[in-house]
């Protein structure tokens, strides 16, 4: 599967970015530059975050698998409440110590990588 990369074209960014989430495999983990080097626009990350802040009013978006580029959750503040990312990551298989994804890098998952480009 494909996401289209944020284009004249495809100009939703938003939805762009919640369709690569989407895709995010139970118990992996990805970043919000990750999400934006996939869609074809690195320096957008912030931009990321903010459709992540966006998606909770969408219970298909698994949001809580998307943290910063140190494996740090940074973006629990906008859940529920505080710890509701933390549980969420954990309920999954993947341990979180001090607001820190343990073995981060073993349960990262890379769009680029895993997913065909348009």
């Amino acid at each position: 599967m494909s996401v289209k990369p944020f284009s004249q074209e495809n100009n939703d960014f938003f939805e762009s970015v919640w369709d690569v989430v989407r895709l995010i495999p139970k118990g992996r983990v990805t970043s919000y530059g990750a999400i934006a080097r996939y869609l074809g626009s690195a320096r957008s990350s912030r931009m990321v975050g903010w459709a992540m802040n966006a998606s909770h009013k969408l219970t298909d978006v698994p949001a809580h698998r998307v943290v910063n580029r140190n494996g740090i959750l940074s973006g629990k503040m906008h859940f529920p409440d505080p710890d509701y990312m933390q549980r969420a990551l954990e309920n999954e298989g993947i341990q979180v110590k001090d607001d820190q994804i343990q073995c981060f890098q073993q349960l990262f998952w890379d769009p680029s990588a895993e997913l065909r480009v348009p």
